[in-house]
């Protein structure tokens, strides 16, 4: 299967014996794009199979002839700001970011800008588009109230190569929460699924139908009321620490959703602390970046000690 640097206009004889679906094949022979994107772009008639419109799940056959025309890339509402973060490291694929409590990964309700991309746009415009117009460069995501660890992608093969490692669990994450209650167990797993919350819709729940979801955790520290605990997720489901350390019985301190306010912290206590990957661009070599806790966290735990 020969691979070819992408650009604005391509044709090709597909000319493999096998069959392959439209999608995956692009995304096999191609550098530059992510799968998601070539899914967009079939989708919206920039890809021909014999010259009439596809499907991504289109299947090639021998001798069937492929154009794939790549647009402009549209100009959307996002808006670069000047906003100070925290750049642990950075190259020309990828960006390593230590993101602030109260600052959300992208725009949506409620907060149009003001947003970890707004402020990386203005340090790396040329991500515009990078795996979706609207979250350029997110490859995962932290809750507004969650400080800690995230990973921008600043082309579409560094957004393929992280969404992969993610999908298959090469990506290892670890957190700090610190709970309400005292933990027995040093150590435990939880391994139930989870999905929307059947009446509460703004909420996550466990669900007999929802999405498998895995986590391992490990008591640092137990306090009079509290438990520090180091968490490991091993999958990426929305809200997934929160909801299984809360049905568990040991809610996150200051999570007014799964848990109760407290008025000592102006957010919950969760921590993105370590992770570790592949770096996209250098075959083998593995990253581990680390993030301190934040000052009013630290000021908590001294108070209960």
């Amino acid at each position: 299967m020969n691979r070819f640097d992408l650009s604005n206009s391509r044709s090709f004889i597909f000319d493999d014996d096998r069959e392959w679906r439209l999608d995956r094949y692009l995304a096999e022979i191609t550098n530059d794009l992510s799968r998601s994107r070539i899914s967009s772009l079939i989708r919206s008639g920039n890809v021909t199979l014999n010259g009439t419109k596809a499907k991504p799940s289109s299947i090639l056959h021998c001798g069937d002839k492929v154009n794939l025309e790549i647009p402009e890339m549209a100009e959307t509402d996002l808006i670069a700001q000047d906003i100070p973060i925290d750049v642990l490291f950075q190259d020309q694929k990828i960006m390593v970011i230590n993101k602030p409590s109260g600052m959300a990964v992208h725009p949506g309700p409620g907060h149009p800008d003001g947003t970890l991309v707004n402020a990386v746009l203005a340090i790396s415009p040329d991500i515009r588009g990078i795996g979706g117009e609207h979250r350029p460069g997110v490859v995962h995501r932290l809750d507004k109230d969650t400080s800690g660890l995230i990973l921008i992608a600043k082309d579409d093969q560094a957004h393929n190569s992280l969404t992969y490692q993610l999908k298959m669990r090469y990506v290892k994450k670890e957190y700090l929460a610190l709970v309400e209650g005292i933990m027995a167990s040093d150590e435990g797993e939880v391994d139930e699924p989870i999905g929307r919350h059947p009446y509460h819709r703004r909420r996550m729940a466990i669900v007999g139908n929802g999405r498998p979801a895995q986590t391992k955790y490990k008591v640092l520290e137990r306090f009079s009321k509290h438990t520090l605990v180091q968490v490991y997720p091993r999958t990426g489901r929305t809200h997934q620490i929160r909801v299984h350390l809360s049905f568990l019985g040991f809610p996150i301190y200051g999570d007014s959703t799964y848990g109760k306010r407290d008025d000592a912290l102006d957010r919950h206590f969760l921590h993105a602390s370590r992770i570790g990957f592949w770096f996209p661009s250098r075959k083998k070599e593995w990253a581990e970046f680390e993030a301190p806790l934040p000052p009013e966290l630290i000021a908590l735990i001294n108070r209960l000690k």
